[in-house]
């Protein structure tokens, strides 16, 4: 089944919205495409509005959230192609060049304004836990995966789940003494939020690593490490912060050798002894 226009809905039912709902009608009217690519707290402050009246006029359009709106109003208003790439291609660019160059934009963005303060903060916090629960779901999960395939080189004691409902009953066995690192692209998604607040009520220390950071997650973290993402990414799931991501894993991974010093290059020589006896 074909589904309804968004801009249609809107206009069908604006006569319903209230005076600050038509308020975000307006300018999604007359902005449809620069509303698709901003967060909901960067496009409620661009606005004038509250998050909360921004789900409550996607609710009453008639979709679950805002993000599932935002979604329908990217069907409708961006270029197919342009949902693929997460930026604006033409039909004679090489798709190579268009994931290389978005990707090496996203990685010099992120270079620039990455808070070293808080890198350094975060690479403490991890050298020092007692317990590092590596979180993430959906995508990120394969992060999180990566940092604790580099973790445990270290000798730290490390623990990951790829299963949400497994990482709920590890957050429930944290403590002050711990440190959990949240991977979350959008830092919005109710699971990943849930995680959050169990160690938080557990006392343990939260470092996020998120494209948002102004997001629920961000709020919730006592660490902030922010990924950049390229203006023009018009999708959740974006593949580009994902790699800087990546190169952050990598980027804490040497923060805690470091602080490790030579503790933490003989756990990675015993790493590396008994991976040799396994190889001809």
């Amino acid at each position: 089944m074909t589904e309804v226009s968004a801009i249609y809905t809107i206009k069908s039912k604006y006569s319903s919205l209230s005076i600050k709902e038509k308020k975000i009608a307006d300018f999604i009217l007359e902005h449809p495409k620069d509303s698709v690519n901003p967060s909901i707290e960067e496009l409620a402050d661009r606005i004038g509005t509250s998050e909360s009246t921004m789900v409550r006029f996607a609710r009453k359009l008639g979709y679950t959230g805002y993000q599932r709106f935002r979604i329908a109003l990217a069907r409708e208003t961006i270029p197919s192609n342009e949902q693929v790439f997460e930026t604006e291609v033409s039909d004679q660019e090489d798709p190579i060049d268009t994931v290389f160059i978005n990707a090496k934009k996203t990685l010099n963005e992120t270079y620039n304004c990455l808070d070293r303060t808080a890198v350094k903060e975060a690479g403490k916090l991890l050298s020092e836990a007692k317990n590092i629960y590596l979180m993430g779901l959906g995508g990120s999960n394969i992060i999180a995966l990566d940092a604790y395939h580099k973790f445990i080189r270290t000798g730290l004691s490390c623990n990951y789940a790829s299963d949400f409902h497994m990482q709920l009953m590890l957050s429930s066995q944290a403590d002050e003494k711990d440190v959990a690192l949240i991977i979350s692209h959008t830092g919005s998604g109710h699971d990943t939020l849930a995680l959050a607040e169990e160690f938080r009520n557990n006392g343990c220390p939260i470092i996020v690593l998120t494209s948002h950071n102004r997001s629920p997650l961000a709020r919730m973290g006592d660490l902030v490490l922010h990924v950049s993402t390229s203006l023009s990414s018009l999708v959740a799931e974006s593949f580009s912060s994902r790699i800087v991501s990546l190169t952050i894993i990598d980027v804490l991974y040497v923060e805690i050798l470091e602080r490790m010093k030579d503790l933490g290059v003989e756990n990675l020589n015993k790493m590396r002894n008994v991976i040799a006896k396994r190889r001809t």
